[in-house]
């Protein structure tokens, strides 16, 4: 994937690169589904991108797919007991590896840290994980200060130095 344009948006992607679609699903509720870019009209899109499972490609507009990465794989659950219960909380980890996974991301080792460890930003830090040589802690948060939706995602570590 090369930078970005002016408006915030993927200034393009190349061919093969693995993408992430959320879209909404025939019910209405909202689907993420992954697949690999397969054509490229232009540095504005939009892109051809062959999703996981189908057979033909679809066109999808460029402001509408995420590279995927460690740091873009992340789910957004409804349940403030899923953070508050530690156990429930001890399990997300395992939730969000299954997303890596059905995002084809390769994860080299994972260190699961049981119900966490509570962080000054009031996330919790659910597992150490190391992929492409990089470390990075996965995180359990809640979308806002009174919100029920929990976020699980990984972010890098950075050593000695602010993010």
């Amino acid at each position: 994937m090369t930078d970005r344009i002016g408006d915030g948006a993927p200034a393009g992607f190349t061919l093969g690169d693995r993408v992430r679609w959320i879209t909404t699903g025939e019910d209405g509720l909202p689907l993420v589904r992954y697949g690999f870019v397969g054509g490229v009209a232009s540095e504005h899109g939009p892109v051809m991108v062959m999703l996981d499972g189908e057979l033909q490609g679809d066109v999808i507009d460029l402001d509408q797919l995420e590279p995927v990465t460690i740091e873009t794989v992340e789910l957004h659950l409804d349940g403030a007991d899923l953070i508050d219960d530690p156990d429930l909380r001890s399990r997300l980890v395992h939730l969000w590896q299954a997303e890596a996974e059905s995002a084809g991301l390769a994860v080299d080792a994972i260190e699961s840290l049981g119900a966490g460890q509570q962080l000054p930003d009031q996330s919790w830090s659910l597992a150490a994980l190391s992929a492409g040589g990089e470390r990075y802690v996965v995180r359990a948060l809640r979308e806002g200060p009174d919100s029920s939706v929990v976020r699980i995602r990984a972010d890098q570590l950075h050593f000695g130095h602010e993010r």
